[in-house]
């Protein structure tokens, strides 16, 4: 079979790079993303799961009250969190008011606890009372952590990127309706959140089409978001991106680890060699290959 040679994507034809098979640069980028799995939680994400764990989650009550009182609200808090945080509530700024609940202790009877002296007094709801809180908006200070970002510029590539979509019969829009997600996988369409950076917007767009491409079937929510955002990872080294330690973060977020990424290896190498096919720049000294064939990686 033909071996055919691919080079990271770049629309600086001038500098001079190694060629690599497609199948070298994918394992490459692969064996990359796994052995930051393997290293466990970047710094990063250390910091943003334990400013996380400040957060409340709402209850479906409150959620509705925090939305009908500040409908841009998108991270809400109590004064003294924000305090913890490093923030502080802006001056004039009026508390969203949700309902916060009133836990009593219901103490055993002499009795029941001269039976069994194990039986602790047990806690109960006695009512609600009104709470104060505020969005990340109406605060000012430290930054909270947050996520590593995608960077680097991504020329043609997107263009290429949004050629293939269509190609494949899948219907591509933009919406705000979607956030704070970045990009939804509807099965047949992509949505995407407008906006965002270059870079980031080509690594979502490289997540949802591998959602599109492998996830019709049911499988979980693990595996797929593993699997995706592995590709993301491939794309975006491939075509030159900074990614840093943003993919294995999001893949553990999920709670996807290197173990399962490598259940996951020869799905995740034959869909990046279809689009990084898709992606490669038309070139007069480039044999004519069909596209199977170059993106026969695996």
């Amino acid at each position: 079979m033909k071996t055919t040679t691919l080079t990271p994507i770049s629309e600086n034809p001038k500098q001079p790079q190694q060629r690599q098979t497609a199948k070298d640069i994918i394992a490459a980028n692969v064996q990359s993303l796994i052995e930051q799995l393997e290293a466990g939680h970047s710094e990063a994400l250390t910091a943003y799961l334990d400013a996380m764990s400040r957060f409340h989650n709402y209850s479906f009550g409150n959620i509705l009250e925090i939305a009908r009182q500040r409908p841009t609200a998108i991270r809400v808090a109590g004064f003294c969190t924000w305090t913890q945080l490093g923030r502080k509530v802006k001056k004039g700024e009026k508390g969203i008011r949700i309902l916060a609940p009133i836990v009593g202790t219901k103490r055993k009877k002499d009795e029941e606890t001269a039976k069994d002296i194990n039986r602790k007094n047990t806690r109960v709801l006695i009512g609600f009372r009104n709470a104060y809180v505020f969005d990340v908006e109406q605060t000012e200070g430290a930054e909270l952590p947050a996520l590593r970002e995608i960077t680097g510029t991504v020329g043609e590539n997107c263009d290429r990127l949004i050629s293939f979509i269509e190609g494949q019969g899948i219907e591509l829009s933009f919406s705000e309706k979607i956030a704070p997600a970045l990009g939804m996988s509807y099965g047949g369409k992509i949505v995407i959140l407008p906006g965002q950076p270059e870079a980031e917007e080509f690594s979502t767009l490289v997540h949802e089409l591998a959602h599109e491409m492998l996830h019709r079937a049911a499988t979980t929510k693990v595996v797929r978001e593993t699997e995706a955002e592995a590709i993301a990872f491939v794309i975006g080294k491939a075509v030159g991106l900074q990614t840093g330690s943003a993919s294995a973060d999001y893949i553990q977020l999920y709670k996807g680890n290197a173990s399962l990424l490598a259940e996951s290896l020869e799905v995740i190498q034959q869909t990046s060699g279809i689009i990084l096919a898709a992606l490669k720049p038309p070139s007069a000294e480039q044999e004519e290959i069909p596209d199977a064939e170059l993106a026969e990686v695996a």
